[in-house]
Protein backbone atom coordinates (compact mmCIF):
# COMPACT_ATOMS: atom_id res chain seq x y z
CA UNK A 1 0.00 0.00 0.00
CA UNK A 2 2.57 1.85 0.84
CA UNK A 3 4.57 1.68 -2.38
CA UNK A 4 1.31 2.56 -4.19
CA UNK A 5 0.46 5.84 -2.04
CA UNK A 6 4.50 6.88 -3.16
CA UNK A 7 3.58 6.18 -6.91
CA UNK A 8 0.36 8.37 -6.81
CA UNK A 9 2.34 11.76 -4.84
CA UNK A 10 4.98 10.89 -8.19
CA UNK A 11 2.03 11.21 -10.20
CA UNK A 12 0.60 14.34 -8.53
CA UNK A 13 3.87 15.73 -8.37
CA UNK A 14 4.12 15.11 -12.31
CA UNK A 15 0.72 16.54 -12.79
CA UNK A 16 1.29 19.85 -11.13
CA UNK A 17 4.11 20.45 -13.31
CA UNK A 18 2.60 19.39 -16.51
CA UNK A 19 -0.74 21.01 -16.34
CA UNK A 20 0.25 24.66 -15.87
CA UNK A 21 2.71 24.23 -18.82
CA UNK A 22 0.50 22.81 -20.93
CA UNK A 23 -2.16 25.71 -19.92
CA UNK A 24 0.11 28.28 -20.43
CA UNK A 25 1.56 26.90 -23.50
CA UNK A 26 -2.06 26.66 -25.30
CA UNK A 27 -2.31 30.39 -24.79
CA UNK A 28 1.86 30.94 -26.30
CA UNK A 29 1.87 31.97 -29.94
CA UNK A 30 5.47 32.19 -31.62
CA UNK A 31 6.71 32.60 -34.19
CA UNK A 32 9.52 30.24 -34.85
CA UNK A 33 7.74 26.99 -36.35
CA UNK A 34 8.79 24.22 -34.41
CA UNK A 35 7.52 26.07 -31.04
CA UNK A 36 4.04 26.21 -33.00
CA UNK A 37 0.47 26.20 -30.96
CA UNK A 38 0.96 22.29 -32.21
CA UNK A 39 3.73 21.48 -29.90
CA UNK A 40 1.05 21.84 -26.86
CA UNK A 41 -0.01 18.50 -27.84
CA UNK A 42 2.89 16.72 -26.40
CA UNK A 43 2.67 18.13 -22.92
CA UNK A 44 -1.54 16.91 -23.23
CA UNK A 45 -0.47 13.41 -24.23
CA UNK A 46 1.99 13.40 -21.14
CA UNK A 47 -1.11 14.80 -19.27
CA UNK A 48 -3.70 12.13 -20.11
CA UNK A 49 -1.05 9.25 -19.33
CA UNK A 50 -0.49 10.95 -15.69
CA UNK A 51 -4.08 11.52 -15.11
CA UNK A 52 -5.23 7.75 -16.26
CA UNK A 53 -1.98 6.32 -14.08
CA UNK A 54 -3.29 8.03 -11.16
CA UNK A 55 -6.13 5.76 -11.06
CA UNK A 56 -4.59 2.67 -12.85
CA UNK A 57 -1.11 2.75 -11.14
CA UNK A 58 0.45 -0.89 -12.59
CA UNK A 59 3.84 -1.54 -14.50
CA UNK A 60 1.36 -3.09 -17.28
CA UNK A 61 -0.58 0.27 -17.72
CA UNK A 62 2.80 1.72 -17.82
CA UNK A 63 3.15 1.34 -21.55
CA UNK A 64 -1.09 0.27 -21.82
CA UNK A 65 -2.49 3.69 -21.24
CA UNK A 66 0.24 6.07 -23.03
CA UNK A 67 -1.08 3.39 -26.15
CA UNK A 68 -4.72 3.86 -24.91
CA UNK A 69 -4.01 7.72 -24.96
CA UNK A 70 -2.51 8.16 -28.52
CA UNK A 71 -5.33 6.47 -29.93
CA UNK A 72 -7.90 8.11 -28.16
CA UNK A 73 -6.22 11.19 -29.29
CA UNK A 74 -6.19 10.14 -33.01
CA UNK A 75 -9.13 9.55 -32.90
CA UNK A 76 -10.15 12.74 -31.36
CA UNK A 77 -8.49 15.06 -34.01
CA UNK A 78 -10.41 13.01 -36.55
CA UNK A 79 -13.37 13.79 -34.83
CA UNK A 80 -12.71 17.32 -35.13
CA UNK A 81 -13.34 17.09 -39.09
CA UNK A 82 -17.30 16.06 -37.75
CA UNK A 83 -18.91 19.50 -37.39
CA UNK A 84 -22.71 19.06 -35.85
CA UNK A 85 -23.93 21.42 -33.88
CA UNK A 86 -23.52 20.29 -30.16
CA UNK A 87 -19.98 19.50 -31.29
CA UNK A 88 -19.51 22.61 -32.82
CA UNK A 89 -21.09 24.42 -29.34
CA UNK A 90 -18.99 22.04 -26.78
CA UNK A 91 -15.99 23.42 -29.05
CA UNK A 92 -16.91 27.29 -28.33
CA UNK A 93 -16.26 26.77 -24.73
CA UNK A 94 -12.69 26.97 -23.27
CA UNK A 95 -12.93 23.38 -21.79
CA UNK A 96 -14.42 21.90 -24.65
CA UNK A 97 -11.75 23.50 -27.10
CA UNK A 98 -9.36 22.36 -24.47
CA UNK A 99 -10.15 18.54 -24.60
CA UNK A 100 -11.25 17.84 -28.52
CA UNK A 101 -10.13 20.86 -30.00
CA UNK A 102 -11.21 22.33 -32.93
CA UNK A 103 -9.37 22.56 -36.34
CA UNK A 104 -8.45 19.30 -37.59
CA UNK A 105 -4.40 19.48 -38.78
CA UNK A 106 -2.50 16.47 -39.36
CA UNK A 107 0.62 18.57 -37.85
CA UNK A 108 -0.57 17.80 -34.44
CA UNK A 109 -0.14 13.61 -35.29
CA UNK A 110 3.40 13.95 -34.42
CA UNK A 111 3.71 15.75 -31.06
CA UNK A 112 0.71 12.73 -30.27
CA UNK A 113 3.48 10.30 -31.03
CA UNK A 114 6.32 12.39 -29.34
CA UNK A 115 3.75 13.30 -25.90
CA UNK A 116 2.85 10.05 -25.96
CA UNK A 117 6.31 8.29 -25.93
CA UNK A 118 7.50 11.00 -23.08
CA UNK A 119 4.31 9.89 -21.57
CA UNK A 120 5.31 6.49 -21.38
CA UNK A 121 9.38 7.39 -20.49
CA UNK A 122 7.91 9.71 -17.77
CA UNK A 123 5.60 6.69 -16.17
CA UNK A 124 8.71 4.52 -16.37
CA UNK A 125 10.88 7.02 -14.21
CA UNK A 126 8.04 7.29 -11.24
CA UNK A 127 7.22 3.58 -11.31
CA UNK A 128 11.39 3.15 -11.20
CA UNK A 129 12.77 1.78 -8.25
CA UNK A 130 9.76 0.03 -7.31
CA UNK A 131 8.40 -3.16 -6.75
CA UNK A 132 5.05 -2.49 -8.58
CA UNK A 133 3.06 -5.28 -10.28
Amino acid sequence: MAIIRNIRWRTILSVAVVLPIGLLYSHYRHSVWWLNQEVGGIFYEIFWCLFAFLFIPTRKAVWQIPLWVLVITCLLEFLQLWQPPFLVWIRSLWWGKLLFGSVFTWADFPYYFIGSGLGWLWLKLIVRGTNLK
